[in-house]
């Protein structure tokens, strides 16, 4: 099995997010024709990448690797950074802040090369000055 593409990769973050989206809308959130969507589909089920479509629940996110990553950013380059995060599939929220940092991004991978790889494309988003990451180990509840 190949890599992913960026494409399949937005895509299966949408189907995670809601596995019950059309495919036309599904198209709409990753950028693609319908067709793209429909063909990409039937390729990750032959390659078995995707193997069955399912409900999530709160015990899903347990073994996934979440972080939060606070970027400083060079001047006014945000929303051009902005829209480049946003388009990285394992980045689940992006938020603007106050204090020392810019943004703060939350992250949710699968394993620690994918997790790996997300930082390295934040790192390589043009008008990214810093950055400093925090893996979230456990939920407190005292």
């Amino acid at each position: 099995m190949s890599d992913l593409s960026t494409t399949d990769r937005r895509l299966i973050a949408a189907l995670k997010e809601n596995a019950r989206a059309s495919v036309t809308e599904l198209a709409h959130i990753v950028g693609v024709s319908r067709t793209t969507v429909k063909n990409r589909i039937d390729a990750l089920l032959a390659d078995g990448r995707i193997r069955k479509f399912t409900i999530e629940t709160d015990a899903d996110y347990r073994d996934q690797i979440r972080a939060i990553t606070m970027i400083e950013l060079q001047g006014s380059m945000s929303r051009m950074v902005i829209r480049a995060l946003r388009k990285i599939p394992e980045v689940t929220s992006v938020h603007s802040t106050n204090g020392s940092w810019d943004l703060v991004v939350e992250i949710r991978a699968e394993t620690l090369p994918q997790f790996d790889r997300v930082l390295r494309e934040m790192r390589e988003v043009k008008g990214v000055l810093n950055s400093e990451t925090s893996l979230l180990l456990n939920s407190v509840t005292e």
